[in-house]
């Protein structure tokens, strides 16, 4: 194994007076073997607290298997995440935001104390993947993101729907414009898989950020939440993790640059996507000691034209955008028409344009 970058974790498994940290190790089944090779932290949001954060174990595997494969000795550890889908309207809502902060906390604090030399953050809704990537940031070592997926739309009367049509529906009812039995029919209907809105909401948007940041693979955030191909990528991307970490590869903040911002609020701007990214934009951009604020957001948003058709202000779903072959589609129009920088990094040490 050739590993250019010097490891961090070897302060905890070099010398004599490490015997009782290798017993540690050893009690968890990890052998000499394993113990000379680099340590990956595979940090996730899994849980049943919504749909958004399930099917992330099966995801955090697949790239233990890709880090395994490319030489590395990964560590799995999950942290808490709070999703506005059930905190909203009431009094959880004053908890939503503040998670963000103590997920990027809590990565810091496994990572910074048990010294891994990389990380894999999988994320499933609006606050944590923000929250994993400021923690990825600020740490510094060689990461990558992944958004766990969006769910499947559901279908209605003949047409697709998402729990967008059940907020409107509300309404629609309070109005005389619904029967209770049509709302209740909608409400069963409108999120049939597990994965996060299906909207162009925060989730989706973000997941699109991270691709423009250029700290998630290209064509990576769209893949449905239910689809094999997730676990795919996600193997992927822990061969991604290896490369750069055994071959000096980009580290985080080499990705998130002034011009990657830029980069990530157009593509929220080109489709339609959450306003929270204007929060969430400059948090990131903190870690990363750039001042990158919310008028700075702005600048871009105004000088970039809306081009996709996306819910809630439009038409169609992220199943629809990975159908037409991903975030990587949007990229390539931005950049036909000069609307981003086409020389930013990637997470596999390529630029933007190619």
């Amino acid at each position: 194994m050739n590993v250019k970058r010097k490891l961090r974790s070897r302060i905890t498994t070099d010398g004599l007076d490490r015997v009782p940290h290798r017993a540690f190790m050893r009690a968890m089944g990890i052998d000499d073997e394993a113990m000379a090779k680099p340590f990956v932290g595979v940090v996730t949001t899994a849980g049943e607290m919504t749909p958004c954060n399930m099917n992330l174990a099966s995801q955090s595997l697949a790239a233990k298997r890709g880090i395994l494969a490319g030489g590395g000795t990964p560590r799995e550890f999950t942290t808490i995440t709070v999703s506005d889908g059930i905190s909203m309207n009431h009094e959880g809502m004053k908890f939503s935001l503040v998670s963000r902060e103590l997920i990027a906390d809590s990565v810091e604090l496994v990572v910074r104390g048990h010294a891994y030399d990389g990380i894999i953050g999988i994320g499933g809704c609006d606050k944590n993947l923000p929250g994993l990537m400021m923690g990825m940031v600020r740490c510094n070592v060689p990461s990558v993101f992944l958004f766990g997926g969006s769910a499947l739309p559901g279908t209605w009367r003949g047409k697709d729907v998402s729990v967008l049509d059940a907020f409107e529906a509300v309404g629609a009812f309070m109005n005389n414009e619904m029967t209770l039995e049509e709302l209740d029919g909608l409400e069963r209907a409108c999120l049939p898989t597990t994965g996060a809105c299906a909207g162009q909401f925060t989730a989706n948007t973000m997941g699109m950020v991270s691709e423009a940041l250029g700290l998630a693979p290209l064509g990576s955030s769209m893949i449905p939440n239910v689809y094999d191909e997730r676990n795919t990528t996600a193997g992927t991307a822990g061969e991604i993790l290896m490369e750069a970490i055994n071959n000096d590869g980009p580290l985080p903040r080499e990705l998130v640059t002034v011009k990657s911002l830029e980069n990530s609020a157009a593509v929220v701007a080109a489709t339609g996507g959450s306003t929270n990214a204007a929060l969430h934009l400059p948090a990131i951009a903190h870690e990363a000691g750039i001042r990158f604020t919310l008028d700075n957001v702005a600048e871009v948003f105004q000088r970039t034209p809306l081009i996709a058709n996306l819910r809630p202000g439009g038409v169609y779903h992220a199943k629809d955008v990975y159908d037409i072959g991903g975030v990587p589609v949007i990229l390539k129009e931005l950049l036909g028409a000069g609307l981003i920088h086409g020389d930013c990094l990637t997470v596999d040490g390529r630029r933007l344009s190619g």
